[in-house]
């Protein structure tokens, strides 16, 4: 009894909580089996009362397939981008001296850049994609990405890098071992599950961009999940059954993913490289 009276008003919070935060995540699963007589009833009924898979039929016939693998291309090409340029960037900041404060000015612009509007440089990225013959191609937009993926891998692998004892890399070196042997053999190994971590978040945000994938991509057929999702917006109708779909539909890679990195992702913010 004891026991329970301890414990029963915190589990009551978390099913509180839990039943907060996935209602609308029931209601969108339900609504996408509805026929569309049911979704526009003024009548609040949960379950659809004549279960449907007209809409995710639609969805299949209409290229899901084909954004979806737009999707993932332009994710997985911004996030391995972004580690890639932002894993040797902090290194240098953490490890290495710069004249005059150099690192810390470094680090006010990246992050001056990440909390810029993405509308202020989507003109300047217009033209630079244009000039290099990438718009409307899935390779500009991994490249147009950076502005703010980048920004945000160096600001979340510097305090990863600072955690590397530095004592690990001095063996190396009386190894013999390089720069890049170091980084390579040493540090990102050390450092792996803040890597998985970071990689996640750059992933999710890719992932859920909007604004660049609308202005910097015109041909239908390339359009990413969330633009495409757009489209079943309309001046004469909202297509609820579809986009309650396609919202299911686009959600499970992520969950996918960071339910499989989810021993990453608590190992990385615990400390645990």
């Amino acid at each position: 009894m004891r026991r329970l009276l301890r414990d029963g008003p915190p589990l009551l919070a978390a099913l509180l909580v839990a039943g907060i935060a996935l209602a609308p995540i029931a209601w969108m699963v339900a609504t996408s089996f509805k026929p569309p007589g049911e979704y526009v009833s003024t009548s609040l009924r949960f379950w659809p009362g004549a279960p449907t898979l007209a809409h995710y039929e639609e969805l299949f016939a209409e290229g899901f397939l084909r954004r979806l693998a737009n999707s993932l291309l332009v994710t997985a090409g911004s996030t391995a981008l972004a580690i890639l340029a932002a894993f040797p960037a902090a290194y240098a900041l953490a490890r290495l001296r710069f004249p005059a404060r150099f690192d810390m000015v470094f680090l006010l612009l990246v992050l001056i850049v990440k909390l810029l509007p993405p509308i202020v440089v989507a003109v300047p990225l217009f033209q630079i994609l244009r000039g290099l013959g990438l718009l409307d191609s899935l390779a500009g937009l991994v490249l147009a990405y950076q502005v703010y993926t980048l920004p945000f891998a160096i600001w979340m692998l510097l305090g990863f890098v600072r955690e590397v004892p530095f004592e690990l890399e001095e063996a190396a070196m009386l190894d013999g071992a390089g720069l890049g042997r170091r980084l390579l053999l040493v540090v990102a190994p050390v450092m792996r599950a803040g890597i998985a971590a970071t990689a996640v978040f750059v992933a999710v945000l890719a992932w859920n961009e909007f604004l660049f994938a609308l202005l910097f991509i015109q041909t239908p057929s390339r359009f990413t999940l969330p633009v495409w999702i757009a489209t079943f917006i309309t001046e004469d109708e909202t297509f609820w059954g579809k986009l309650m779909g396609i919202g299911l539909l686009s959600s499970l890679p992520v969950m996918v993913g960071i339910g499989y990195l989810q021993r990453w992702l608590v190992a990385g913010f615990g400390g645990r490289g």
